[in-house]
């Protein structure tokens, strides 16, 4: 995808995350590698970018970031150019983006895609920068229609699509007869060097310190509402929902990081194991005699799922070894998070159906 003087566009996926919220599941990885079908969630960004012919892409890094340095590398096997934004301390999104800017927007001539490390998300990115340079928007935010908008934060978009309220805040002169739409920010944006230039030196926030003055000046911010799938992972319960999602093929993904369900034709399957779809049995997994997987399973790379065991609503990781019975839950190779399923309901999982 090229700017508006036929550069390419520069990317950024924003990965410096502590990922509190996932308990001590965050100490094992960054919240970035947690799988979704077997696929680390930053490969679901950089797969969406790289369909899109945007190549050049900056990660940021904190928390365990030589994990992700690690799994990407320089971005070769995708076919892209990955440069690193290591933050000894965790800069925020607005810390984070205002570090690499001139990089990201050409030295201040191209506009930038932002996406976050956590989220799945089916959207059309030339719709998206088309949208942007009609309006002639200082950014672009991708934002998800929910009736619970108000609990991460609503963003409100007029009919025109331009956003006229902002996490309580609005900019000048909106109509009070006018109906807007209460909506959630799914992470996505396009930003214009102005927008960047606002934003400080040091640790910031790009809604607080860049968004919001920008809406109070009455500076044209538009708004994306996505039609397809998004979901965000910042949970233990929420990474299950989004793995069961993507096996339901509730995610019909323009360009997914590779096959999201069925059985490798590298995995070992016992001919006494059942399988019962829908499942995504990744390469060089093992499942034992009279073992019972599924439904709404995924065996990551190289798992063994011993004999007997029986396995429903449940994520195993790469390299994990299964012994015990689990429905509903998370299996890594240091530990098992059990997942009440009365958890997973459809309030709050960010899906059209």
């Amino acid at each position: 995808m090229r700017g508006v003087f036929g550069t390419p566009l520069r990317a950024m996926v924003l990965c410096a995350g502590m990922g509190t919220r996932l308990g001590p599941l965050s100490q094992e990885r960054p919240k970035p590698l947690l799988p979704v079908c077997d696929y680390p969630l930053v490969r679901y960004a950089l797969s969406l970018l790289a369909g899109y012919q945007i190549r050049d892409v900056v990660i940021n890094l904190h928390h365990l970031g030589e994990q992700i340095e690690a799994e990407l590398g320089d971005g070769h096997d995708l076919g892209m150019n990955i440069v690193y934004s290591r933050e000894e301390e965790i800069l925020g999104t607005g810390g984070g983006l205002r570090r690499v800017a001139a990089h990201l927007t050409h030295n201040g001539h191209e506009p930038c895609i932002v996406i976050n490390g956590k989220i799945v998300i089916d959207v059309d990115l030339e719709s998206v920068m088309a949208l942007h340079r009609i309006t002639g928007a200082v950014a672009t935010m991708v934002l998800y229609e929910t009736p619970d908008a108000d609990a991460w934060g609503a963003i409100e978009v007029g009919r025109d699509g331009r956003v006229q309220r902002m996490l309580g805040q609005e900019a000048p002169r909106v109509s009070r007869r006018e109906r807007l739409t209460k909506c959630m920010f799914t992470g996505v944006h396009i930003l214009e060097p102005a927008l960047l230039a606002r934003l400080p030196h040091g640790r910031g926030c790009v809604i607080r310190q860049g968004y919001l003055p920008a809406l109070r000046e009455g500076e044209p911010i538009s708004g994306y509402i996505v039609s397809g799938y998004f979901h965000e992972h910042s949970t233990r319960e929420r990474l299950l929902q989004g793995n069961i999602h993507v096996l339901r093929e509730r995610a019909a993904l323009k360009f997914p990081p590779g096959p999201l369900c069925g059985v490798s034709p590298t995995a070992q399957i016992h001919p006494g194991a059942e399988i019962i779809p829908p499942v995504r049995i990744a390469d060089g997994a093992e499942i034992g005699r009279g073992a019972v997987v599924g439904p709404d399973v995924v065996v990551g790379r190289g798992a063994q799922v011993s004999a007997g065991v029986r396995l429903d609503s449940a994520v195993v990781f790469a390299g994990a070894k299964v012994n015990a019975s689990l429905s509903g839950g998370i299996i890594t190779p240091r530990s098992i998070y059990p997942v009440s399923l009365d958890m997973l309901t459809p309030r709050g999982s960010h899906e059209r159906r």
